[in-house]
């Protein structure tokens, strides 16, 4: 079993003889079959090939291999972006009048997306501290709750998930645990070891590194048995007409009916595909990301610790600080490092903050995250805008909250940077 850093550079691509050493780009919306009925095979899903790249591309899933041998999976999918993988994760398994329970602490995003768009399609959620004791969490189930959904390190709020308990409480119910493993990549947790079933990522983040393509990947961890379950997962277990009367798990078995059914019926359906050449990109991102995730990691903490006991700050989040109330979860799920991203709260709130970050010069004020160059942003004003103040609390996100990602630069350079900027207020 290789390790890591082999799987970021070597897994999901194997050429064979006289084949391209680097992953091929297929940039082709079509294939060619001899006769109807070789094509007809793979409509009915009877055997492996391409015919139309908004189902699939060999380019990018070979992109999708490497990431489920890194996350440890039974099978995995690229989709167009962060957001439309966690839309396609849950929607793969919940319906009009279902019902599932999100972390309240998630990037603002996702959760609109739960709170509203998917309100519109009769979806419902309920939305729990990830803070929030078991009996809390037990509560919050219904008859109808299909899932347990949270991420990693929280985004903005970097707070740190409990995997094992939200994943007992969540198969205790018969309901599966989504994690979003964006912020630390498999490089720094595999949410599997510790009892998630299925994980989502912005690939746009460090799996990319670069600010290059926008991107997402859905992965199964293929030991959800959802047969135990067959009555409230109908749509996996029952005949799907539309593929003349499939049974995912019956045809694909546990491991491989959740992302079968995904491509088949919603990327058909729903065709939010990434592109091969936005694949292609990801996997250049990905053969450096087990050397980039580190320099990430020191340069947060560098920065983390300047903010700690700089007179311009009232607060700092950061899960890699020795005092951080999540420092035990560290420990556990996190050993090798959290991430890049700082939170602080600076004097004088919302004001203060977007004129302090006017006067940064070397980190640039973005709508990113996770890059190799430095970036920082205002939650408040910008991706959190839409949220009420209630509804910002609940995602732990404060009217003076800065989040500052730190890239690949020298971190003297980042912090002086820094220093200059609360200088020139």
């Amino acid at each position: 079993m290789s390790l890591i850093g082999t799987k970021c550079v070597q897994g999901g691509y194997t050429p064979k003889n006289g084949e391209p050493r680097q992953i091929p780009i297929i940039q082709s919306t079509t294939f060619k079959y001899d006769t109807s009925e070789d094509m007809g095979k793979l409509f009915d899903l009877e055997a492996d090939g391409y015919f139309y790249t908004r189902l699939a591309n060999p380019t990018s899933d070979y992109v999708a291999k490497k990431i489920c041998e890194m996350e440890g999976g039974s099978a995995a999918m690229l989709t167009s972006s962060g957001m439309s993988a966690n839309f396609l994760a849950v929607f793969n398994i919940c319906s009009c009048g279902d019902h599932f329970i999100s972390s309240s602490a998630i990037y603002g995003g996702t959760y609109n997306l739960f709170a509203v768009t998917l309100k519109r399609m009769g979806i419902d959620v309920t939305f729990i501290s990830p803070d929030a004791s078991e009996e809390e969490i037990n509560n919050a189930f219904r008859p109808n709750t299909k899932l347990l959904f949270g991420e990693t390190i929280a985004n903005p709020a970097l707070d740190v998930l409990d995997i094992e308990k939200f994943a007992k409480i969540a198969h205790n119910n018969g309901v599966p645990l989504i994690i979003d493993n964006t912020f630390p990549t498999p490089v720094n947790c595999r949410p599997f070891e510790f009892g998630a079933d299925i994980v989502v990522h912005a690939t746009t983040k460090y799996m990319d590194g670069h600010g290059s393509a926008v991107g997402g990947a859905i992965v199964d961890s293929g030991k959800f048995d959802w047969t135990k379950y067959a009555d409230k997962y109908p749509g996996l277990c029952t005949p799907d007409e539309s593929y003349h009367g499939i049974t995912y798990t019956e045809r694909f078995g546990i491991e491989g009916a959740y992302i079968t059914k995904a491509v088949a019926q919603l990327m058909r359906d729903l065709g939010v595909t990434p592109a091969p050449m936005n694949s292609f990109l990801l996997n250049l991102g990905l053969e450096s990301l087990h050397v980039r995730i580190k320099k990430h990691c020191e340069n947060g903490l560098a920065v983390a610790k300047f903010l700690k006991d700089n007179e311009n700050v009232t607060w700092v989040k950061y899960p890699g600080l020795e005092d951080s109330k999540d420092s035990e979860l560290v420990k556990k799920y996190l050993p090798n490092g959290t991430c890049g991203v700082v939170s602080f709260g600076i004097k004088g709130g919302r004001e203060t903050a977007l004129k302090f970050m006017k006067a940064l010069k070397l980190i640039a004020i973005e709508t990113h995250v996770a890059d190799a160059r430095s970036c920082c942003l205002h939650p408040a004003t910008a991706t959190h805008r839409q949220l009420s103040d209630d509804e910002l609390i609940a995602c732990g996100v404060s009217p003076d909250l800065i989040r500052m990602s730190m890239g690949l630069e020298d971190s003297e350079d980042l912090i002086n940077d820094i220093k200059q900027a609360f200088e020139s207020i």
